[in-house]
């Protein structure tokens, strides 16, 4: 898993940092979190294919959130893709879709479904779910989380082979959870594999205040994706408008326990943003401050 920042200032763009939009790639897919203006571009500048975009997640009805889609979907189009595109969101999700879609003279050439969600919606998507939280903004938003289910147990050769199991193909119809047979012996996959193991979890804020409900979200998370708009001598200001300060971010990240801390949503203020970097560190030492392409490797959990 890895992921991907092509967007991490907040409000409008700067010269270094393009509006807000986060890729999860997931094995072949990828997973959009916001969707500012120009996404399509940055994509075309990065590691990453937009047509592989199989579902996208907005926050919140800001523009620098979502005022990407139109020219995304349209260069889909262009593209000649033709799989659906998910398209999910705060409660007025289908109704913004159907308008900017209705812009200009194209018609996506794929189905573009839509779905409005709540906080404790929990999307199931087989291998992984994502679950939404009520923000606290300035208008309805939603932090999203993208968690794994559990995995399989390791698999213990060596005791596979005491037991008289061959190598080959039976290994992997045990590690799939099916019994096998041996010689009139039956042998289950408890037999030869260790406990489940969890998969990984990321929790992206979007644009929001701290919050105990935010914390509790955000839970043992691998990384957590936070809004980082100002530094703490602005924390009155940044609290105004709903946004966080690095350092209460730092905060947050301290009290869930998680494993990193990504820092976004920087006020185009900054022309060097260290001091965000500075404030968070001084709470909480393993935060990253996100610049536009930079791509972080998620691996699975010992």
């Amino acid at each position: 898993m890895q992921i991907l920042f092509l967007g991490t200032s907040g409000s409008w763009p700067t010269p270094k940092r393009n509006v807000s939009a986060v890729a999860v790639r997931r094995g072949p897919e990828v997973i959009l979190f916001d969707c500012g203006e120009g996404t399509q571009r940055q994509f075309m500048m990065s590691p990453m294919s937009f047509m592989q975009v199989t579902r996208i997640f907005v926050t919140h009805f800001h523009g620098d959130h979502f005022l990407g889609i139109p020219g995304l979907v349209q260069s889909m189009t262009m593209g000649d893709r033709k799989a659906p595109l998910e398209l999910y969101g705060p409660r007025g999700m289908k109704e913004l879709v159907r308008q900017l879609l209705s812009l200009g003279y194209f018609t996506p050439g794929f189905d573009v479904p839509v779905r409005d969600l709540s906080g404790g919606d929990v999307v199931d998507f087989g291998e992984y779910v994502i679950g939404a939280l009520e923000a606290v903004h300035t208008v309805p938003a939603l932090s999203y989380v993208l968690e794994e289910k559990e995995r399989t147990g390791r698999f213990d050769k060596e005791r596979a082979l005491a037991l008289g199991i061959p190598e080959g193909p039976l290994y992997r119809r045990l590690q799939e959870g099916q019994p096998v047979a041996v010689g009139g012996k039956t042998f289950t996959p408890d037999q030869v594999l260790g406990p489940p193991r969890r998969g990984r979890k990321i929790v992206y804020t979007g644009d929001t205040m701290p919050s105990e409900a935010l914390v509790e979200f955000a839970h043992g998370a691998d990384v957590l994706i936070h809004d980082a708009t100002a530094e703490s001598s602005l924390e009155e200001k940044a609290n105004r408008y709903g946004h966080s300060t690095a350092r209460q971010a730092a905060l947050v990240a301290k009290d869930a326990g998680v494993g990193t801390l990504v820092l976004t949503h920087v006020s185009p203020r900054y022309e060097d943003a260290a001091p965000i970097l500075a404030d968070a560190k001084t709470v909480f030492e393993n935060s990253i401050l996100a610049e536009d392409f930079f791509l972080l490797d998620v691996p699975y959990p010992l």
